[in-house]
């Protein structure tokens, strides 16, 4: 319940540009409660916890590769103006 109120606090305070920051650390730490107590990973043996910290490393190595991905693409657009593409005899077909 701790966890529901502090993100509610959360939602109603501007905290500016860091907004999706702190949202994202309360929902981590939520997160990883969830995991260790309601799941008993805490209290697991050694090759469970192995899996779970290995699955979190991939989920972490996708997540860098997609936003490397982001990063090196071009965000600079015209308002009106779209990129998709269009095939290129599109005025053949116009009834």
């Amino acid at each position: 319940m701790l966890g529901t109120g502090i993100t509610v606090w959360a939602d109603f305070q501007n905290f500016h540009q860091f907004n999706i920051v702190i949202a994202l650390v309360i929902a981590t730490i939520k997160a990883t409660l969830v995991v260790l107590y309601f799941m008993h990973a805490r209290y697991s043996s050694k090759r469970t916890q192995l899996v779970i910290v290995c699955s979190v490393f991939w989920l972490a190595i996708m997540l860098a590769l997609t936003l490397t991905d982001y990063t090196t693409r071009s965000h600079e657009t015209q308002p009106g103006v779209s990129h998709l593409a269009r095939p290129a005899a599109s005025h053949l077909f116009r009834v």
